[in-house]
């Protein structure tokens, strides 16, 4: 019996729209990264960019357990010397909370061409307005 290699045109992506309102931050970006790789199709091949895409929002209510509120940083350089800038979570929730979740997710995905283009599905908004009504996401039970 011989494997069957997907075709691009074989590949059919969904639209998943997932409430972050009282969800924990590590098992909520895990779940995502695995619906944006496509591991939960049959017909997973981890070659290619098969995942869905992924709408989330309330990301502004995600929760964090024990200390990470106050004592969890975010670390960004400029490439220039004495360019290296933290930001405590507390900090990004106030002024970019859609990013906590898309560094979480982007940390789950593969670290070369694959995992960047995988990352352009993902779409997170801090409240629960968003501008894919069009795509007739459905909801991803987490």
């Amino acid at each position: 019996m011989k494997t069957k290699t997907l075709k691009l045109s074989e590949i059919n992506k969904d639209w998943w729209i997932a409430d972050a309102e009282g969800q924990t931050l590590g098992r909520f970006s895990s779940k995502i990264a695995q619906v944006l790789r496509g591991k939960h199709k049959p017909e997973f091949s981890p070659h290619l960019d098969m995942g869905d895409c992924v709408v989330v929002i309330n990301a502004d209510k995600i929760k964090v357990s024990g200390k990470k509120e106050t004592e969890k940083t975010y670390f960004r350089h400029s490439g220039y010397p004495g360019g290296d800038r933290e930001t405590s979570l507390q900090e990004l929730r106030k002024k970019f909370p859609e990013r906590i979740i898309e560094n979480a997710v982007k940390g789950m995905l593969p670290h070369n061409r694959l995992g960047r283009a995988i990352y352009g599905h993902l779409k997170v908004y801090a409240s629960d307005k968003h501008p894919h009504d069009a795509q007739q996401p459905k909801e991803l039970e987490i």
